[in-house]
């Protein structure tokens, strides 16, 4: 349990969101945002969550002012200025802010993964645990400080999977299609929002 409640979880919510044409991260799944249901999931087993932020992050920093209060855990809103060059930038952004042994990274888009799921992954080992339902890997990863280090070295080219290459992979084959659930277009949210209002 003192390993599981040191740990932390970067939160990728830097985009444009372009192609969900809206704002997807304060978008309204129920009386929550989708950014708040993916920051939720993370209570009771992380100490600290980082938000990743680049367009209109004044957004983010309101909502997570707004929660904050709500939840027994650090949310922090960090700004990425080089956002627009590729969600690895914002990895590293995260991992620059990660002072755990261990922490999790997920999209901010990724709202519907079961808590259960998570606990799951905080207690599994290896350098990197991902999460598949039917045998398709998903989000959120836990990865270890050996990979924050590789990351925080690594150059302008690389990319998360690239990096990840090099690492035997632990995946968890989990009851939970919200592993595989992101809201990147319209329909997505539709869908999610349809899940959403069939869980008990």
């Amino acid at each position: 349990m003192e390993a599981m409640e040191a740990m932390e979880a970067i939160i990728l919510a830097a985009g444009y969101s372009s192609r969900a044409r809206d704002f997807k991260m304060t978008l309204k799944l129920g009386t929550k945002t989708v950014l708040e249901h993916t920051i939720s999931k993370f209570e009771g087993i992380c100490k600290r969550v980082i938000v990743v932020s680049g367009f209109q992050w004044e957004r983010i920093q309101e909502a997570i002012t707004k929660m904050q209060n709500s939840y027994d855990m650090e949310i922090v809103c960090v700004v990425n200025p080089s956002f627009d060059e590729g969600m690895f930038s914002s990895v590293q952004r995260g991992c620059s802010e990660v002072g755990a042994c261990s922490f999790f990274v997920t999209p901010g888009d990724c709202p519907l993964v079961h808590k259960e799921t998570i606990w799951k992954l905080a207690g599994a080992p290896g350098n990197v645990v991902i999460p598949s339902f039917q045998r398709k890997g998903g989000h959120p990863i836990k990865l270890t400080g050996e990979i924050k280090k590789r990351i925080a070295e690594a150059g302008v080219d690389a990319t998360l999977r690239k990096i990840l290459q090099d690492y035997e992979k632990n995946y968890m084959n989990i009851d939970d299609p919200g592993v595989l659930m992101d809201l990147d277009t319209p329909e997505d949210f539709m869908q999610a929002t349809e899940y959403y209002n069939e869980l008990p």
